[in-house]
C-alpha cells in the first residue's frame, strides 16, 4: 500500500482551530491509522492535517501561479 504523504516533516507549528464533518473525521481518523500502520508510528490526524494542506497547495498550479503574479510567495 502506497499513500501520498509520507514520513511527516518536523515544522514549528503555529496554532489554527478548524471545524470538520463527523465524515471529515472519521476519514482523518482512517488515514492517520493507515498511516501509523505504513510508516510504523503513531500519528494523530491533527499533525495530518498541515501536512495534506500544504501537500494541497504546492500542488495547485492555478494557486502557485496566482501568488507568485500578486507578490504574497514566501
Amino acid at each position: 500500500m502506497k499513500l501520498r504523504l509520507g514520513p511527516l516533516p518536523s515544522a514549528k507549528p503555529v496554532r489554527l482551530t478548524i471545524s470538520v464533518s463527523v465524515e471529515l473525521k472519521a476519514a482523518l481518523d482512517d488515514y492517520a491509522r493507515l498511516h501509523a500502520d505504513l510508516h510504523g508510528h503513531a500519528v494523530t490526524p491533527e499533525a495530518l492535517i498541515p501536512v495534506m494542506l500544504q501537500s494541497f497547495m504546492v500542488n495547485d498550479r492555478g494557486f502557485q501561479r496566482a501568488r507568485r503574479s500578486s507578490g504574497s510567495a514566501r
